[in-house]
């Protein structure tokens, strides 16, 4: 039954992920629309309280003690500093290169940061060494990234006229 509740947790994290790419998009589009990226920014950080405060209130979620985090060691806060870079990131860089190459290099980031978390057990995890198998799975997701970026690039098989329309 293990197994079947991890698949089930990790079809839930890959239907959040499909949420990304559109995210990405919708900002930057938002950003072109208002003058400026970082109003995209502010204005999706916004829109997410605005949706989170009645969610928490639909949970009945109690109020913060927050003299308890002062207590905390300082990178508890580190994660709306994250998440500033990276919805700011997203709307400057998508357009430029493409949902995918983005979304792979923004995963390949994440991976090679989670590697290192991992192996030496930051923010409050616990450590998980660096194994061969996890090193690959990483180096598969890079060459993910060089392989889309090829594939970004215009064919150059083009011996007659016909061959070439039907490459592009």
């Amino acid at each position: 039954m293990q197994n079947m509740s991890s698949f089930l947790l990790i079809f839930f994290a890959i239907l959040a992920g499909a949420f990304v790419p559109f995210q990405a998009g919708s900002n930057a589009t938002l950003g072109r629309m208002l003058g400026h990226p970082l109003w995209a920014t502010l204005v999706s950080l916004v829109i997410s309280i605005a949706i989170i405060i009645p969610v928490m209130m639909a949970f009945k979620v109690s109020l913060p003690t927050f003299s308890e985090t002062t207590k905390g060691p300082w990178w508890i806060w580190v994660g709306g500093a994250a998440g500033v870079v990276y919805i700011t990131a997203a709307l400057l860089l998508a357009p430029k290169l493409g949902a995918t190459s983005f979304i792979i290099a923004v995963i390949a980031g994440q991976m090679i940061a989670s590697l290192l978390i991992d192996h030496f057990g930051l923010v409050g995890l616990m450590p998980k060494p660096l194994n061969l198998l996890r090193i690959s799975g990483v180096v598969m997701i890079l060459a993910g990234l060089v392989i889309t970026q090829l594939g970004n690039q215009p064919s150059r098989i083009t011996s007659s006229p016909e061959k070439s329309t039907l490459l592009r």
